[in-house]
Formats: C-alpha cells, sequence, structure tokens
C-alpha cells in the first residue's frame, strides 16, 4: 500500500490531519489483517515510524494521531457489529471476507465511523472514504464502497 499524500506539513490544516489519520488506519487495519500482526505492535509502528514522520527523505502531513488511534481501536472492539453491517451492503456472493483487502479495511474503518461516530456527519466519511478508495484503485472500486458506504447508512437511518 503507498503512503499519504505528500505536502507542507506546516501547513495543513486540522480537518486534514482527520484524513490522514482515516489513511492511516486504513493502512493499519490492511496490516493487520494480511500481515497478521496485533493491535498494539501496529499502532506502536505507526505511531513510531509513520505518523506525520519523514520516511525516504520525504515529509508527510501529520495526522490526528489520538483520531487514528480511535478508529483502529474502534474497528477491533466492534468488528462484530461491523462486519455484518458491511455483509448486508454487498452482493450476497462477495461477502466481506472475500473482497480486496484494501477494500475490506475502508469499508470497516467508514462502517465504524458512520454507526459508532456521531460526532462526524455520515456525507463526510463517505466523501473521505470515497476519496481513499480513489488513491488505491483506479476502476469501479469507488462505486462500489461509495453504494456500500450509502446502504449501510441508509438501514442504520443516520441520512
Amino acid at each position: 500500500m503507498s503512503g499519504p499524500s505528500k505536502r507542507d506539513p506546516e501547513s495543513a490544516p486540522v480537518a486534514n490531519q482527520r484524513g490522514v489519520a482515516r489513511l492511516a488506519a486504513v493502512q493499519a487495519l490492511y496490516q493487520m489483517d494480511v500481515g497478521r500482526i496485533t493491535l498494539e505492535e501496529t499502532l506502536s509502528q505507526f505511531g513510531m515510524y509513520r505518523l506525520g514522520q519523514d520516511i525516504e527523505g520525504d515529509e508527510y502531513l501529520p495526522a490526528d494521531e489520538d483520531y487514528f488511534r480511535q478508529i483502529v481501536r474502534g474497528v477491533i472492539k466492534h468488528q462484530l457489529d461491523i462486519d455484518p453491517a458491511v455483509n448486508r451492503s454487498l452482493d450476497a456472493d462477495w461477502p466481506v471476507n472475500r473482497v480486496d483487502a484494501t477494500i475490506r479495511a475502508i469499508l470497516r474503518a467508514a462502517t465504524y465511523e458512520m454507526l459508532k461516530r456521531q460526532d462526524v456527519p455520515p456525507r463526510v466519511v463517505i466523501s473521505e472514504y470515497v476519496d481513499i478508495t480513489k488513491a488505491f484503485h483506479e476502476d469501479d472500486a469507488a462505486g462500489l464502497v461509495n453504494a456500500s458506504l450509502d446502504a449501510i447508512g441508509r438501514r442504520a437511518n443516520i441520512f
């Protein structure tokens, strides 16, 4: 998976720090899923080596580290609620455990925010995670994520 967008960290608005936190959370969830790395090890690695760090000579935007940790911990804590909600939004032949690992991480993080974080408007969550999807996929994956998250929001009556 590729890293977050490179920009001048001094000019990063606070809202962008949440966007970077979301991207990092997707990367962390992906790493945990594919690499079978523990939650604590993943959080430690991201805190020490990735969030707002200089990586291979490029300085990356600082992330809202607390928000990043809330998303990752929240997905793990509520996964028994999140995965069924995601499954109901997908085609019956393609449950969450069968979709691409990046898309799975995106759907889980976004669903956590939509269902468990009433402080963030659902449309903002959808927009942010559709943009993250576009950073990793050039095909119709963004449409799948948008449709799935919209279905999740409608079933939860949060629109």
